[in-house]
């Protein structure tokens, strides 16, 4: 993917953004919990090229953006969609859909809620799930790996872990690998007690009540997701869909990138035949 490389100030550190420039449709990725904008790579393909405007980021904490200075309000889902929005105003970006995986995913979401600058989302790994504790079981299976979300210190073989069940077996590359051990492990315990909070939307409210394209895409082997709750969410009169994919995990989008992808360049299909008209302006006669 060419790409212009930015580092965006803000309240919450310098951001590094890739972005692919252009007059097609802004779409933003959002990566998950310890990784990087470079888990993207396998979706930056010249057919979706030609109707987007590719941004990608690295959230605070994470890959070349810096560490937080306030990593209790910062890290948070609040915090963390508030720099996002930072970084897109200050990039002029006014409407876009987003792809938000995992953590990226519950972004995305909150983004939907609370902004009608969002003309779609697509969402993998990240069951929209009512506030609280209870929500969350009703979302996720629970498990001693998905507790490795919420642990700030990881040794050795927690990396091992996360990287297994992330990447399945398909395996990781050199710059995901050094994404997951540079990653600021104050983000994991923080974020996960935000979710847990309720911060933010209702995020099941909030795609229920959707008034423009929802895409879930999960592979049918994520081992951290229910498949039923998701599956609850299909509703094609209201552009809401649900896809499995056969064969993939949690990074469905890495390990079955041609039938992903697919669905992406749909999604993308979907969000524009939806865009309302905009009628061009014109100017007053004195």
């Amino acid at each position: 993917m060419k790409a212009t490389e930015r580092r965006i100030d803000t309240r919450n550190g310098r951001i590094r953004v890739s972005d692919t420039e252009g007059q097609g449709l802004p779409l933003l990725f959002l990566h998950g919990s310890a990784t990087s904008r470079k888990v993207f790579e396998r979706q930056c393909r010249p057919r979706l090229l030609e109707k987007t405007r590719i941004l990608a980021l690295d959230l605070p904490g994470h890959g070349e953006s810096d560490d937080a200075p306030d990593p209790d309000t910062a890290y948070t889902l609040i915090g963390l969609v508030d720099t996002i929005e930072e970084v897109l105003g200050k990039l002029g970006i006014h409407r876009l859909a987003v792809f938000g995986w995992s953590l990226g995913g519950h972004l995305a979401i909150e983004m939907l809620a609370r902004s009608r600058a969002v003309e779609g989302i697509l969402v993998a790994g990240a069951p929209p799930v009512p506030p609280g504790l209870i929500g969350m079981l009703r979302g996720f299976q629970p498990s001693f790996d998905l507790m490795l979300a919420s642990k700030p210190n990881w040794s050795q073989r927690d990396v091992e872990r996360f990287e297994h069940n992330c990447f399945g077996h398909h395996g990781t590359t050199p710059d995901i690998h050094n994404a997951v051990l540079r990653a600021d492990g104050r983000l994991r315990a923080v974020f996960s007690q935000s979710l847990m909070r309720g911060d933010g939307h209702n995020q099941r409210r909030a795609v229920l009540d959707a008034e423009v394209p929802v895409f879930l895409v999960n592979g049918v082997e994520d081992p951290f997701i229910r498949r039923s709750y998701i599956a609850g969410f299909e509703d094609p009169s209201r552009n809401c869909h649900v896809e499995f994919v056969d064969g993939a995990g949690h990074a469905v989008f890495r390990e079955r990138p041609e039938p992903f992808n697919a669905v992406l360049e749909y999604f993308v299909d979907t969000v524009l035949a939806h865009r309302p008209v905009r009628m061009p302006r014109v100017a007053s006669s004195s």
